[in-house]
């Protein structure tokens, strides 16, 4: 189940809110500039199907936010627990970070902990399957995949080259909660 939850950058233990209601979550994000939506596939997708059968699945949806916000490319990520480098790619997004382009994600399959550092406060967002979230270029944030990942994803991109972390130097995603099992 999705969940939200908000904290005061300085209370890592404490959420001020915590909400599974998709809705809720929407609007709470929404109040912050961030995208979240919940899609469904217009066809059955069996486990391993191919990207481009994953991409046709959600074609409608995918059309109608490339032409909203003028994203150019597409593509799907998967990742598993048996994957040799889950470990080196779980740290890659573990600290605080931005990028100068909208990060976009569509979860198909599985799970994964964003978390967005906004003012001074910490949105804890866990994505499952069908949710969509949009976290805009130069917000500060960290990803959590858990150390036995499992999510199958649509990135959509403005510059698919031009995606790079900018690390911030900040401590702040040690200080809050990490994707357990």
């Amino acid at each position: 189940m999705s969940r939200l939850r908000i904290y005061a950058e300085t209370q890592p233990a404490q959420p001020l809110l915590e909400t599974a209601e998709h809705a809720r979550i929407s609007a709470e994000l929404a109040q912050v500039g961030v995208r979240f939506e919940n899609w469904q596939a217009a066809a059955e997708i069996s486990p391993g199907a191919a990207s481009e059968t994953v991409i046709e699945a959600y074609r409608g949806d995918i059309t109608r936010l490339m032409q909203a916000e003028g994203y150019q490319a597409v593509d799907v990520i998967s990742l598993n627990a048996d994957h040799p480098d889950k470990a080196a790619l779980r740290q890659k997004f573990l600290n605080e970070h931005t990028h100068s382009e909208d990060e976009v994600r569509f979860f198909v399959a599985g799970r994964g902990l964003f978390t967005l550092h906004i003012a001074d406060r910490v949105y804890e967002v866990l994505c499952m399957q069908g949710d969509l979230i949009g976290v805009p270029d130069g917000t500060r944030h960290w990803f959590d995949m858990g150390e036995q990942p499992h999510f199958v994803a649509i990135r959509l991109f403005t510059n698919k080259e031009g995606w790079v972390a900018n690390y911030t130097g900040s401590d702040i995603a040690a200080q809050f909660p990490r994707l357990t099992a």
